[in-house]
């Protein structure tokens, strides 16, 4: 975990933003010892909303099964996927 003053991020914004983007982390930025916000890359920020998007595909996805929609076995999903492949 990167924690860095407010004053770094006013002051050395470069070297804030270089970091960011080498570690690809988010950096912990705080205000008189306090948490106040978060810095990073937009590479990072947007693999983050990525994966956040995909976590909730996943999970809609789950509540419809439990729900009683019909499903597909691995066999069925890879046939529609090549018929897909196949027309595209």
């Amino acid at each position: 975990m990167i924690i860095k003053a407010s004053a770094s991020l006013r002051n050395d914004y470069t070297s804030i933003s270089s970091l960011a983007k080498k570690t690809n982390e988010p950096i912990f930025i705080t205000k008189n010892g306090e948490g106040d916000g978060v810095f990073m890359s937009i590479d990072a920020f947007e693999k983050r909303e990525q994966k956040l998007e995909l976590r909730a595909k996943i999970i809609q996805a789950e509540e419809e099964r439990l729900g009683g929609a019909k499903t597909k076995s691995i066999s069925e999903a890879r046939k529609e996927l090549r018929e897909r492949a196949g027309k595209i």
